[in-house]
């Protein structure tokens, strides 16, 4: 389960969350700059809050007046919206870049088969489409066994055959792990198809909407 209610004073406004949210999935829309990218950045560690707290399974992630809860030891998947993966690094090393050595890894051969990567992980990023990327920063975001996993536009730049099918990836992957999943989307059809819940944010304010 995570709680987050806290705030984050942004320049033009300032960002007010108050959410619980259990094994689902929800999907965060609304206006660019309106806050969604910061919340998730509030969840992972890269943002502090200005007041508030989140916890995560009972795990204080952040509670005002205390030390945060560094980011390496929150254990969250972070997909980026550009994806952010190493250039000089193959896909599989790209996967494996924030796992201890040693580590066991039986479950990322299970990762990389459900995504349908296997046949890429010796290749470069710029040898790869869109969707392979998309997929690799998946891998790499789930790699680690997170409680929770972020996702930052993650089908901004897919054709609509390959945003179908890894939609069908992510729903798959959010019946096997059952973690909560939040994404950030500008488009409403991916709301409807992958989110339980929907929350709207315009310049930091949250209204949950109702799903048609």
């Amino acid at each position: 389960m995570l709680h987050a209610s806290f705030s984050k004073q942004l320049e033009k406004f300032k960002l007010t969350t108050n959410l619980e949210l259990g094994q689902e999935i929800l999907a965060l829309i609304g206006p660019s700059g309106s806050g969604k990218t910061t919340l998730l950045n509030c969840i992972a560690g890269i943002v502090q809050p200005d007041e508030g707290k989140i916890l995560l399974n009972s795990r204080p992630f952040f509670q005002e007046g205390a030390k945060p809860l560094k980011i390496q030891n929150r254990k969250v998947g972070y997909l980026f919206q550009d994806y952010a993966l190493f250039p000089h690094l193959t896909a599989e090393k790209n996967i494996l870049y924030s796992l201890p050595k040693k580590s066991e890894l039986p479950h990322i051969d299970e990762l990389t088969g459900l995504l349908g990567i296997r046949g890429i992980l010796p290749k470069y990023p710029h040898q790869i489409s869109g969707g392979e990327k998309q997929r690799v920063a998946l891998a790499r975001a789930l790699a680690a066994k997170p409680d929770i996993l972020l996702l930052d536009e993650p089908f901004s730049a897919l054709d609509d055959e390959t945003r179908s099918r890894c939609h069908d990836e992510l729903l798959r992957i959010h019946e096997l792990w059952k973690i909560p999943i939040i994404f950030v989307t500008h488009r409403k059809a991916d709301a409807e198809k992958l989110a339980s819940r929907v929350i709207r944010i315009d310049r930091g304010r949250m209204t949950e909407q109702e799903k048609t």
